[in-house]
């Protein structure tokens, strides 16, 4: 457990995040399927993403005449691509992750593989990893998919369209939630040359031709969008503060590089330069907020306890994919926010947010964390307002391992607890 209080001085200064975790873990798989290795800089330095690296060295050294276990603990995305992969990869594969790993659905994923004629069987409960996978080959051709479920489904499936002798048309059934990742999967896909369309609710991948790989593999990642929200949080909670991020791009594919309009209402200014962008402390220009997160779920949590902080009633709805995340988000919020003095109503999709009560301060307040990396980050601003401890502060490095580290480098401390 840490305890986490803020600077006794304005805060300024720089931090370098590192790469974002969804980039950097599609043009790993992307770079698999094509047999083609891509120079990558400013790479995840992500527990997710090293977890991924190890899974693809074992696929890579592994003898396809022997069963091959691959465990991915907690790495939702991971599990998620390498059931796609190794579907296309000669083996016999286990792919097992955590116990909340095993409580996560992967249905519609596999049904869609194993209508392509990939032979997948669920080792304990249906539905649900762990997966015996043989892999092989597949010819490719039309599928229907639930797009209202997760948007990860969608894009393991279009990054190992290539290796698909016939292409790949997908049929997405229902609301598509998160498209920003399908979209950043297919702009992934076309900066190699593969040739995708996206019309209405159809996704197509043309037929792939090996000899059409562009000859430059290097790729630089933009840093990670998701990380600099809890940046965003902390001058929004905060008088006068002035933090510039790096490296970043005004022409971000990331869904969550929406921030600097969702914040710009919440009291921060952002200003980008080059690869850089520098948040401003400003003035609060709401006090009833209401956003649909069905695009950037990964906002969620750090928005709402900012919002908090703020004393300011909010509406954030769009929220269904957060009960299959690391931890139920929505109910752990819930539980959180409470903590805080917030009156919360919160439902399968939403969470509305009215001021509440101060706590009472007999004891410190202490955020249970859930196993939940973004638990434990969104929370930490919160100690502008009230000096807060944090449970289990090491999750963070499944997407932001220096998170606490960069926290001190600008005044705050972060002390241990027993």
């Amino acid at each position: 457990m840490i305890r986490i209080s803020p600077p006794e001085k304005q805060i300024t200064g720089s931090v370098y995040i590192g790469g974002s975790k969804s980039l950097s873990n599609r043009l790993l798989v992307l770079s698999e399927v094509l047999k083609k290795p891509f120079r990558l800089a400013n790479l995840s330095k992500s527990d997710d993403t090293k977890v991924l690296q190890k899974a693809l060295d074992i696929i890579k050294s592994s003898d396809s005449l022997k069963q091959t276990v691959i465990d991915v603990g907690k790495a939702g995305t991971d599990m998620r691509f390498l059931t796609a992969l190794l579907s296309v990869t000669k083996g016999l594969w286990i792919l097992t992750g955590s116990e909340r790993m095993k409580q996560r659905p992967i249905a519609p994923l596999v049904e869609a593989l194993v209508d392509l004629g990939a032979n997948i069987e669920y080792q304990e409960s249906q539905g649900y990893p762990p997966l015996k996978i043989r892999g092989g080959t597949l010819k490719g051709g039309e599928i229907t998919i639930k797009a209202d479920v997760s948007s990860q489904f969608i894009s393991a499936l279009l990054l190992i369209s290539p290796a698909m002798e016939l292409g790949l048309r997908i049929k997405l059934d229902g609301l598509v939630i998160s498209r920003p990742y399908i979209d950043m999967t297919i702009d992934i896909l076309r900066s190699k040359n593969v040739s995708v369309h996206f019309e209405s609710d159809q996704v197509t991948v043309d037929p792939f031709d090996f000899k059409n790989l562009p000859e430059v593999t290097d790729v630089a990642i933009e840093s990670d969008w998701s990380s600099a929200s809890y940046w965003y949080s902390i001058c929004a909670l905060s008088k006068n503060s002035k933090i510039r991020l790096h490296s970043f791009s005004t022409r971000s594919i990331q869904a969550d590089s929406i921030l600097p309009e969702l914040y710009g209402n919440l009291g921060v200014e952002t200003k980008i330069e080059k690869d850089c962008i520098e948040l401003t402390s400003a003035a609060i220009r709401i006090s009833d907020f209401s956003y649909n997160f069905s695009n950037c779920p990964d906002l969620a949590q750090t928005v709402a306890v900012t919002c908090v902080g703020l004393g300011i009633t909010a509406q954030l709805y769009g929220l269904s994919t957060l009960k299959i995340k690391e931890t139920d988000r929505i109910l752990a919020l819930k539980n959180e926010l409470e903590k805080l003095g917030a009156n919360i109503e919160a439902g399968s999709d939403f969470i509305r947010i009215a001021p509440g009560k101060k706590p009472s301060l007999d004891q410190e307040i202490t955020i249970a964390t859930y196993d939940d990396h973004r638990m434990a980050m969104s929370f930490a601003p919160f100690c502008l307002k009230e000096p807060i401890r944090i449970a289990n502060p090491e999750v963070v490095a499944k997407s932001y391992p220096r998170f606490w580290e960069d926290l001190k480098s600008l005044g705050f401390s972060v002390n241990l607890q027993a």
